[in-house]
């Protein structure tokens, strides 16, 4: 197990984000993820298939 990346997370809120150390410190480390993600524009995998046939129930083709 590792240690979390303090630094890293630290440099990002603090100097990327430019978040004061207040709210730095309120977030958890899933917003400060979900952050990181939208400005890095990572996207989660691909679509899964019961994630492809529920869209596909919910939208189906014309015929």
């Amino acid at each position: 197990m590792s240690t979390f990346p303090w630094g890293d997370a630290m440099g990002f809120g603090l100097g990327v984000l430019r978040l004061a150390p207040r709210d730095f410190w309120t977030m958890t480390p899933r917003e400060l993820a979900s952050a990181w993600s939208a400005l890095l524009g990572e996207r989660p995998g691909p679509l899964g298939r019961q994630e492809l046939e529920a869209l596909m129930a919910q939208f189906p083709d014309g015929r």
